[in-house]
């Protein structure tokens, strides 16, 4: 299963860390190690700190790594301890840092983790698989408004109302236990001729994934991170698969390469108020439509990418 996993725009990810042969990278999302193992191979003299809390994907990307170099740690943690984590090794800049915020493919497929709303599991949903809260809780143990309102928020659900008042008339009966259950009742609360264009869970189980693992919660304060890790020259690199996450890093990333507004527009800016960022391409670079074919998967997804430079 893990052999399927194929890391969306790695080529250009990898090109936009400008790495050189003794550069110092965090790759915040180890996953099953596509992205890191290219990395390590450009390190030969450097170094490489990944994380992740995926107990499997740690096992299965240590084995791949170690096949690559030995210059590597591996940190079973969440990106969002990433400054905490680094400065218990010593380690307090480094040259590059990458986030790839997709849910690997391997999650997606294996049908026990319940990621997936083509395939019938208990509803889970971890990425951390030690943590209490799962989707079986948010699904059973939500108020309808609570429901809706997540919904709306991280699947921008068109009939989020509905569908949470179709959940919660189900459950009065019995628990959902299963995904394709949940798969069932969201589709009885969709009307017929909006389910031909994609989906009607697609959206819902977006949403109840990012509200077990506390998705858009962590990823600012955990982008702020790795930019203050960043050494002059450093960059960080975002992949994103949907508006929700690329919207907040567009924004991240605008603020930090902003002149400062008490400023803006005088013909000699004093050096201090000049930003400390600037955006390595000023538009997002997206996938290939040799990608896109090879790995429709990666359709969706957006690479932003910045520099400090100062």
């Amino acid at each position: 299963m893990m052999e399927k996993h194929v890391s969306v725009l790695l080529k250009e990810s990898i090109s936009s860390l400008n790495l050189k042969e003794n550069s110092i990278i965090v790759d915040a999302t180890l996953g099953y190690g596509g992205h890191s193992s290219s990395i390590l191979d450009r390190i030969k003299k450097g170094y490489l700190f990944a994380f992740d809390q995926d107990s499997e994907a740690i096992k299965y990307s240590t084995n791949r790594l170690s096949k690559v170099g030995t210059n590597f740690t591996i940190i079973e943690s969440n990106f969002v301890h990433m400054k905490d984590e680094l400065e218990k090794l010593g380690v307090e800049q480094v040259d590059g840092v990458l986030f790839d915020l997709g849910v690997s493919s391997p999650q997606l497929d294996e049908g026990e983790r319940g990621f997936s709303y083509h395939v019938d599991s208990r509803l889970d949903m971890r990425m951390n698989q030690k943590q209490m809260l799962s989707a079986y809780e948010v699904v059973n143990q939500y108020t309808k408004d609570e429901l809706s309102k997540i919904f709306f928020r991280y699947g921008e659900a068109q009939f989020a109302n509905n569908i949470a008042k179709k959940i919660v008339e189900y459950r009065e009966k019995k628990p959902i236990e299963t995904t394709l259950e949940l798969v069932e009742i969201i589709k009885t609360a969709v009307p017929m001729k909006f389910r031909k264009d994609k989906h009607p869970a697609r959206q819902i189980f977006q949403a109840i994934r990012i509200e077990v693992n506390h998705e858009l919660e962590i990823l600012e304060p955990s982008i702020n991170q790795a930019l203050d890790l960043l050494k002059v020259g450093g960059r960080c690199a975002v992949i994103t698969f949907h508006s929700l996450e690329d919207r907040l890093v567009k924004n991240i990333f605008k603020e930090k390469c902003g002149i400062d507004a008490k400023v803006k527009g005088m013909p000699n800016i004093p050096e201090e108020y000049l930003p400390d960022f600037c955006l390595v391409e000023n538009k997002a670079i997206k996938p290939s439509k040799e990608e896109i074919e090879a790995n429709p998967r990666a359709r969706s997804s957006i690479l932003r990418v910045i520099e400090r430079i100062k």
